[in-house]
């Protein structure tokens, strides 16, 4: 282990299934110590998704209760996590049910009703900078008041899962721009709550936390026994996952990154405030003054796995060739909008091996991904300077750039994701050595506000985003005609768009 060169800051990354704990020397960004303890989410009826959040807390404490020592040295703190969730505090700041996750679409009639009652999805993009889809907050909310009242009624404060985690830290109840933008109810012109959307849910302001600018500290660590941590340590602002890893990595702005997760995503740092119609990229903040425009999917690596066991194969078990067409889009899909969808196979021959199915699963979840790139990109700024032009028409998939794509998630340690990007993009390919980008953010966020500099210069001097570059291969041409061609003729039986 290198020798500690400046004082250590703690970084959270409480995600779907688990909560990672770095403990990071701020001078350098040399891990000193990790923690990670799992949380997975449960299935509720139908199409929802839920967790109580007293296992984020039970996580967070167990992975800091592993770094041992230095968690404990720790001067400042930060914590990122999944966005979008619902969670519902009574008066005492104890849950009232369980939080409806990112992932939970029961509320797509609720989220139709309420494009349809702002005026549209270009009202809704102009006024918060995102078509809400299924899986912002307030169509959860909603949802909520709608299938169970008496729980929407017990309701005394609403909160974000990081905002959870922080106010369990400091006892104050506060978020920050890049995660509230994520609600659908926080208006991107004057960067505050909007309250003919509140209205339109029912929901009351002083139910939701303080915006806080970014720089400003949330707090200080209370006693709290059996968290090993410092009382009077610095608490950060927190921020949403994808907030905190576009921290991690430095971005500037124009940078594409492609992550390949539970969920998968594409986004890139502008300095413009997007504003997309269509509702495939979301007009989102970052965590530190700019934007980030970002197009999600709700079926990526957990979807792949999935299809891999019903398979009966390992996951990189992958072949090439055949004719089979797969979209994965196991729990609705988001990118495209299709909250109702599901799973579709088709092209099938008696000669299509296993692996080349498997392989259909790579490809069906890569092409959404792909596809919303050159919408993300014209949303921003373009890509960065000497990196290209921004992309041609809307869902080609081509942005027309030699730049390297920033490859994260668990599923850019994978050859056959990785493979599969290079194939269906054209484009190399680079894997940042930051193997934890959103606690590594998270750490950075810290690290900024305990050294007074912008969060992501610390990542920059840190140098995480660097790493292997795979060199670009020409694009599987014949597997995208495929793959799109199938969307595009699936019509009624993948739901509706």
């Amino acid at each position: 282990m290198p020798a500690q060169e400046g004082p250590l800051v703690v970084g959270v990354d409480s995600s779907t299934q688990s909560t990672k704990a770095l403990v990071v020397d701020a001078a350098t960004g040399a891990v000193v110590a990790r923690g990670q303890a799992p949380h997975p989410a449960g299935a509720a009826a139908g199409a929802g998704r839920e967790c109580d959040p007293q296992r984020w807390w039970e996580a967070l404490g167990e992975a800091l209760r592993q770094c041992g020592a230095p968690a404990r040295q720790a001067a400042a703190v930060s914590v990122a996590a999944q966005q979008h969730g619902l969670v519902a505090l009574d008066t005492a700041g104890r849950p009232v049910r369980p939080a409806l996750l990112w992932n939970d679409v029961r509320s797509a009639p609720q989220r139709d009703r309420l494009v349809a009652a702002l005026g549209g999805p270009a009202a809704w993009a102009e006024r918060t900078g995102s078509v809400p889809s299924a899986s912002f907050t307030v169509t959860k909310w909603a949802w909520l008041r709608e299938h169970e009242p008496e729980a929407a009624g017990a309701t005394a404060a609403v909160r974000l899962p990081h905002d959870y985690l922080t106010e369990r830290l400091t006892g104050e109840g506060t978020t920050d721009r890049g995660d509230a933008s994520g609600t659908g109810w926080w208006a991107r012109g004057p960067e505050r709550y909007d309250e003919e959307v509140l209205g339109l849910v029912g929901l009351d302001a002083g139910l939701l936390p303080r915006v806080l600018r970014p720089g400003e500290a949330a707090g200080t660590v209370r006693d709290l026994p059996g968290l090993p941590l410092a009382p009077g340590a610095l608490v950060a602002t927190g921020t949403g996952d994808n907030m905190a890893a576009a921290l991690g990595l430095g971005l500037r702005p124009g940078q594409p990154v492609l992550t390949l997760g539970t969920s998968g995503a594409v986004y890139a740092v502008s300095e413009r405030r997007p504003a997309d119609p269509t509702g495939v990229v979301a007009g989102f903040a970052d965590a530190r003054g700019d934007w980030l425009p970002l197009a999600c999917t709700l079926n990526c690596t957990l979807a792949v796995d999935r299809v891999a066991a019903l398979l009966g194969r390992d996951r990189e078990a992958v072949e090439p060739g055949g004719t089979a067409v797969l979209l994965p889009f196991l729990d609705g899909e988001r990118t495209p909008y299709l909250p109702d969808a599901s799973g579709l196979l088709t092209g099938l021959r008696h000669g299509t091996t296993p692996g080349q199915v498997l392989q259909a699963a790579y490809d069906g979840a890569v092409f959404s991904l792909l596809t919303a790139l050159g919408q993300v990109l014209a949303a921003g700024a373009g890509e960065a300077a000497g990196a290209g032009e921004a992309g041609e028409a809307a869902g080609t998939g081509d942005t027309g750039s030699d730049a390297p794509l920033l490859l994260i998630g668990g599923g850019a340690r994978g050859t056959a994701w990785r493979e599969t990007v290079r194939r269906l993009s054209g484009r190399p390919v680079r894997v940042p050595r930051a193997g934890e980008p959103a606690a590594l953010g998270a750490a950075a966020q810290a690290a900024g506000l305990l050294l007074e500099e912008d969060p992501a210069a610390v990542a920059r001097r840190w140098g995480q985003a660097d790493g292997p570059v795979y060199e670009a291969v020409p694009r599987d041409e014949a597997a995208w005609e495929r793959v799109g061609a199938a969307l595009a003729g699936a019509g009624g039986l993948l739901g509706r768009g």
